[in-house]
This record gives C-alpha cells, structure tokens and sequence, in this order.
C-alpha cells in the first residue's frame, strides 16, 4: 500500500460515518457536509524510538466543474515529502476524482503516482449503466456502489452515524489497481484527543486495511474525526512494518460548518 494511498484511505477510514449494521455503503444520499472551495491539509510523521519526524503533506482540494455537461464536485489530493525526506524516498503523488452533486457517485478517478522511483498511472471512467470500470489496461466488472478511494471520503461525510453502537461495522466495495476490493470500518464511540494542531472531540474508528508493502493488513490502526457537521479526519495513528506513523490535520480552509468539536489550541 502506497503512502498517499495510505493518506486516502486513512481520511475515507475516519469519514466514513456508519450506517445500521444491516445496511451496506450504498444508496441516494444528500450532501450535507461540504461545500466547494473546502482544503484540507495533513501532515505526515514518522515515529521511530519515541521520535517523531516530519516526512511530508497531503492536501485536498474541493471545486465545483463541469465535467462532460454535469455538475461535478473535482476532488484533488496531493501528497508529497519534505525536501530532507526526499533524500530517502521521494513522493510527488496526484488523486482526482470527478464525483456528481447529486448522488454523489464518481464519474472518473485519476491516480498519477510516483514514490520511491515507483510510477504508476491510471485512469478510470466509471459507467453506471453496465456497473463498470473502463481503465488504461481493459474493462472491469465492478458493483453498482462502487467507489474509488477518494469519492468514497465525500460520499462517507454525510452518512448519519447516530444509530451506530460500538464495534458496530460499515462495509463498502472499493476499486482500485483494476481490483475491487471489499472492505468495512468498525466504529469504536467517542473520545477527546489532542493532534499536533490542537484538542478536539472525535469519533473513533477501526479501519479493515488491504496488506501491503507498508502495513500488515487487518484491524490496526486508529483513526479519529470530528465530532461535528463537518466529519473531517483529525488523526490516524498506526503501526508500520518499522516504527509507526502519525497523520495529522493541520490546516482547513472553507469548511462548510464552524468546526464545533475543536476544544482549545
């Protein structure tokens, strides 16, 4: 798993706000929780021995277009490392996803990723009407809800989760390297954390991670978002195959709601 990937699903892992337990990541659903001009940025660290070290950003960006005669939200993430980090592993990684206002489903995904001399590009049109994922390398049978990894961030925003008890789980299919793959969030309840930006009241989550070149797979890491309209990210905390990582948000910009779960600085 790749470290913007890792940066997106962390944030999809956070937001992604339940469901009841019998209901799936699907369905017509509202925007409530963003508006466009909306940025968020995050800081990546790396914690080995106690000591944590700055390794670089992630920034997403929200604009309302128009995207072959509709209305799109084009959702941008990029990711990259600090200079001093660049010695070491240079990322300079791009996300896009074109997502309609209405139902909030993706209309094309773009991933342009080049990390640690690791590139890779892929292109994807989602046509709802035969449930598939035209992509650079062929034609993939996918489901009907299917989401790519960072439309599913926005669509997760405005799921209700006020019904949910703890250890309850949400799962959702995503598409991603001409795969789908098929995933679930397990809500832990509430706590108040502090983050490197400051104190806030959060909702906590427990995302089921794909195995990669970075992390082990299963239920390890820990993820805590806002605990108001807004239901931004706030921190990821995981183990790593050496040390841990830390994300932090820490900058927003043009967020649709006072950012009400912030307790001081």
């Amino acid at each position: 798993m790749r470290v913007f990937f890792v940066i997106c699903l962390l944030v999809l892992s956070g937001i992604a706000l339940p469901l009841k337990a019998d209901e799936d990541f699907c369905g017509g659903i509202r925007n409530t929780a963003f508006k466009a001009g909306e940025v968020l940025t995050y800081k990546v660290l790396y914690k080995l021995a106690n000591v944590y070290v700055g390794a670089g950003e992630a920034v997403f960006t929200n604009t309302l277009e128009q995207f072959e005669g509709k209305t799109v939200y084009h959702v941008t993430g990029e990711g990259k490392t600090y200079s001093f980090y660049d010695k070491f592993y240079r990322v300079r990684d791009r996300y896009e996803s074109f997502i309609d206002t209405t139902t909030l489903q993706p209309y094309k995904f773009i991933r342009n990723v080049n990390e640690g001399g690791y590139k890779t590009y892929e292109n994807v049109s989602f046509i709802k009407a035969t449930n598939t994922a035209i992509t650079t390398n062929g034609v993939y049978k996918v489901p009907s809800c299917i989401q790519d990894v960072v439309s599913a961030i926005f669509y997760a925003r405005n799921i209700d989760f006020s019904r949910m008890h703890p250890n309850d789980t949400i799962p959702f299919d995503m598409f991603l390297d001409r795969q789908v793959y098929h995933l679930y969030i397990r809500y832990l309840g509430k706590e108040t954390i502090r983050t490197k930006y400051a104190k806030f009241r959060c909702i906590k989550f427990r995302p089921l991670l794909i195995k990669g070149t970075i992390f082990e797979g299963g239920e390890k890491m820990n993820v805590w978002v806002s605990d108001d309209p807004n239901h931004i990210a706030l921190r990821v905390e995981s183990p790593i195959s050496v040390g841990s990582v830390v994300v932090d948000m820490i900058n927003y910009r043009n967020l649709r709601y006072p950012l009400s779960s912030l307790v001081d600085l």
